[in-house]
């Protein structure tokens, strides 16, 4: 008589599995693998799912604002010496910005622009400028009563005014 030991034991439950034909056992570990694979899916799933049971609400009207403090302000005096370079640091001078004094106001000078003759031998173009009511003849670059004529057509003249530049048309 023969004794069987426990440890034949096992390899008598898994001798059926072990004689099998190699595509069965493909067939078989494959289904295990996909129904593992589909428990821990359904695990996964199970956890992304909104249950309308265990529904919370928000009472509004018991909350109440917590109250806070203003703290103090306070600023540091980095006066001390740099450890690097050391140098104390310089004190920062503050400059005033000057305002700029508005122009005097001078009393505006009555230009008007009349008419123009042109000399044909010569081209010389004279201008008939009236400079607060009284007509004087100006070439370019004549200057009378700080009024300097720059430029000038028949139909209109440019003039240097007080050092600002103003251009007349012609009166008609």
């Amino acid at each position: 008589m023969k004794q069987v030991t426990k440890v034949t034991y096992p390899l008598l439950l898994i001798s059926p599995i072990i004689k099998m034909n190699k595509n069965t056992k493909t067939y078989i570990l494959l289904g295990t693998v996909i129904l593992i694979w589909g428990i821990i899916g359904y695990q996964v799933l199970g956890g992304f799912s909104i249950e309308n049971d265990s529904e919370q609400t928000l009472q509004i009207s018991n909350y109440k604002p917590v109250s806070t403090q203003k703290k103090e302000a306070f600023t540091i005096l980095a006066d001390y010496r740099d450890p690097f370079l050391g140098t104390l640091p310089k004190k920062k001078t503050t400059t005033k910005k000057v305002k700029k004094k508005p122009k005097q106001n001078t009393p505006q000078i009555n230009i008007q622009y009349t008419g123009l003759i042109t000399d044909s031998n010569t081209k010389n173009k004279i201008f008939f400028v009236t400079i607060n009511g009284t007509q004087h003849l100006m070439n370019i670059k004549n200057k009378i009563q700080n009024v300097q004529l720059i430029s000038g057509n028949s139909k209109q003249i440019k003039l240097k005014v007080d050092n600002t530049f103003r251009i007349i048309k012609k009166q008609e």
